[in-house]
C-alpha cells in the first residue's frame, strides 16, 4: 500500500512524463503549406472532420432520423471525432 505523501509525488511524474512525451512526439507532426504559411495536419484534419460533421447534420435532419438520435451534442461530438480521425488515417497513415 502506498502512502498518502507519494500519491501526490507519483500523478505529478505522470503528468511530467505525458507532457515530454507530448513535446517530443509533437516533432513528428506532418506539416502542410497553404498560402506561405505552414499548419500542422492535425488541424487541417480538424476543419474537414467538423466540416463533414456538419454536413452529416444536415442530411440527418433532412431524412428525418435526427430527432431519433441520442443527445445530440454528444452524438455530433463523437461523428465529428470519428469523421477527424478518419480524415487522418485517410491522408496521413504511414
Amino acid at each position: 500500500m502506498t502512502s498518502p505523501q507519494s500519491l501526490p509525488v507519483a500523478r505529478i511524474a505522470n503528468v511530467v512524463a505525458l507532457a515530454a512525451t507530448g513535446l517530443v512526439a509533437a516533432g513528428c507532426d506532418p506539416v502542410f503549406d497553404v498560402a506561405g504559411s505552414f499548419f500542422p495536419a492535425w488541424m487541417l484534419c480538424l476543419v474537414v472532420g467538423g466540416a463533414l460533421a456538419a454536413l452529416l447534420r444536415l442530411v440527418f435532419a433532412r431524412v428525418g432520423v435526427e430527432p431519433y438520435l441520442g443527445p445530440l451534442p454528444l452524438v455530433y461530438g463523437c461523428l465529428g471525432a470519428l469523421l477527424t480521425m478518419a480524415t487522418w488515417l485517410v491522408f496521413f497513415r504511414t
